[in-house]
């Protein structure tokens, strides 16, 4: 079954072009788009998607507007967001967060990353722009005391620190020439031995650790 995504954004270029990425995934169906964010509330309630894509800056509401009222846990219905927009600003980062949403991608991110936004929403989990996550994490200062032991393996610490920099999935199985599947898998276990939901956790654990790559 499909996963229903609404997409809102008052620019019809880019709403079209995000509708045509949704739709041309095996998995996911565009059932409605919203040029204003009322019009994108009004939609979600009505055709009740599993997930709607949101801009920030739209007219009438806002995206976080628009997302405090569909992701509130009393919401009906309650509906994923994730943020998509050209805006990488902290605040709006954390105002977005705040207000519910499951995710914060950039436009600029490509199909692949959207994609995964998408399906991370519908499992419950978040995902943010690896970009973001580099510029909000480098604040997090290695531990000044010795840091505690590594229960990663050798590969394992290298993917970790190419999520730490931002890398993609596809990304990282270019780096180190293996496949995608391949990283997947080695993901599932270093969050499995860190104990962090998503990737966010693993590129926290390295920097809080020392472990980041310092020129990323």
């Amino acid at each position: 079954m499909s996963v229903r995504v609404l997409v809102a954004d008052d620019q019809e270029r880019v709403r079209r072009g995000l509708a045509r990425l949704v739709d041309a995934q095996p998995d996911m169906a565009v059932v409605g788009e919203a040029a204003d964010g009322a019009r994108a509330v009004s939609l979600a309630r009505s055709l009740r998607p599993d997930v709607a894509l949101v801009d920030i800056r739209m007219p009438r509401l806002d995206g976080l507007d628009v997302t405090r009222l569909l992701a509130a846990p009393d919401a009906d219905p309650q509906v994923r967001v994730v943020i998509v927009t050209t805006f990488d600003d902290d605040e709006y980062v954390h105002a977005a967060l705040r207000a519910g949403a499951c995710g914060f991608v950039l436009k600029r991110s490509g199909p692949a990353l959207l994609a995964e936004a998408v399906r991370a929403a519908v499992a419950g989990e978040s995902l943010i722009s690896p970009a973001i996550t580099v510029k909000l994490l480098r604040r997090l200062a290695p531990v000044a005391h010795r840091p505690p032991p590594n229960p990663l393996t050798p590969r394992e610490t290298e993917l970790a620190r190419l999520v730490a920099r931002g890398l993609s999935n596809a990304d990282i199985a270019a780096e180190l020439f293996i496949s995608v599947g391949t990283v997947k898998t080695h993901l599932a276990s270093i969050q499995a031995k860190l104990n962090a939901a998503n990737r966010v956790g693993i590129a926290a654990w390295c920097w809080r650790t020392g472990r980041a790559d310092p020129v990323a």
